[in-house]
């Protein structure tokens, strides 16, 4: 019979959680027909192999082994667009999600809730399967700042697990930014009216097998998105991301050309000391936040590493030639020298897109 409801789950490096969540789905979801989906995001592990070798067995499950992209938000995406159930349901690979709710959050929707939100922080809700006191502020602070700019009362805003219409979920599908971790918010955020939301309390379990992958990276990216959705994604995420990275940049050039100077290097050394440290430092901070998802990793971080330095070389000559310009037209500093920052920022953005982190 055709599945009523479709459970998606991104998921890497999640191998050993495959075949127990497939147990644990056919448990919690007897009467119901279901399938399930892997999206693995080209795991090393052998993400894939696991959930295939099942699909070979029993065909309510599937698996979407994606090369080349990566990114929880893109993952959930592909696999509820992927389905022809009537529900889509959205649950972690790490089994710290209770799956033995998920008929009620069904019950909820069908009984005229939009979407089922499983919640830690109502009432018979439980956090303290979250593995350390870091991941627990984390946390915090990310429902904090979704809360400021949700229209609903929703307590975990930053849970992963939840369910909706298929429908809904595709009108909502072209609106979202599909980066980052957290769709939910991305969800709620896309609707163009007010969604009505049933939360369902579960308690989160500790992690049996694997690693976490929520750190401070994945907040910043949080912050990210909702600082798109108050722009209405008239800027890109990614330049935002971008530019804020290269104001790091600059405080961290200027902190090396003080130490610098104070150490008793003269000006133009210290300058350009500052300038190459604060140059590798954007790098690294572009690599693993703004290009999280396809982030360079050995001999290609290399690589890369060499051509970004080339890239805002050519963007600080650009800076600079540009504000010269400008000044020696109409005597503005300050104005000049914006314009000139400017134009650096959107070459750096637009060539190091495309030639440093370029989709394979």
């Amino acid at each position: 019979m055709p599945a009523t409801l479709t459970v998606v789950v991104p998921c890497y490096n999640e191998r050993d959680n495959v075949a127990p969540m497939v147990a644990a789905l056919d448990k919690a979801l007897a009467g119901i027909t279901w399938e399930v989906v892997f999206v693995d995001d080209d795991s090393p592990d052998g993400t894939a192999a696991a959930a295939r070798a099942l699909a070979s067995q029993d065909s309510r499950v599937r698996c979407i082994k994606r090369a080349g992209r990566r990114g929880l938000s893109s993952a959930v995406i592909e696999g509820a667009l992927s389905s022809s159930a009537e529900y889509v349901a959205v649950i972690d690979g790490d089994m710290q999600h209770d799956e033995t709710r998920l008929p009620l959050m069904l019950d909820a929707v069908r009984n005229g809730a939009d979407m089922a939100v499983g919640s830690r922080h109502v009432q018979g809700g439980d956090a303290s399967g979250l593995s350390s006191p870091l991941r627990v502020r984390l946390s915090e602070t990310g429902i904090k700042l979704a809360q400021m700019m949700t229209r609903t009362s929703v307590s975990d805003p930053m849970s992963g697990f939840f369910l909706l219409r298929q429908e809904l979920f595709e009108q909502l599908a072209g609106r979202l930014t599909g980066q980052g971790f957290k769709i939910l918010l991305d969800l709620i955020l896309a609707a163009p009216r007010r969604l009505n939301i049933a939360e369902i309390p579960y308690k989160f379990r500790p992690r049996a097998a694997g690693e976490s992958k929520l750190d401070v990276l994945v907040l910043a990216q949080f912050a990210g998105l909702l600082i798109d959705k108050a722009l209405h994604g008239l800027v890109p995420l990614r330049f935002i991301s971008f530019a804020l990275v290269g104001g790091v940049g600059v405080l961290i050039n200027l902190a090396v050309l003080q130490l610098a100077r104070a150490a008793g290097l003269e000006f133009t050394a210290a300058q350009t000391l500052g300038t190459i440290i604060a140059m590798v430092a954007n790098f690294q901070l572009n690599n693993q936040l703004t290009y999280r998802a396809q982030r360079l990793k050995g001999t290609r971080a290399w690589r890369g590493l060499v051509l970004f330095l080339l890239v805002c070389s050519l963007g600080a000559y650009a800076n600079i030639g540009i504000a010269r310009a400008l000044y020696a037209e109409n005597g503005h500093g300050l104005a000049s020298g914006a314009a000139g920052a400017a134009v650096g920022v959107v070459w750096n953005y637009a060539v190091s897109a495309t030639l440093v982190w370029r989709l394979r």
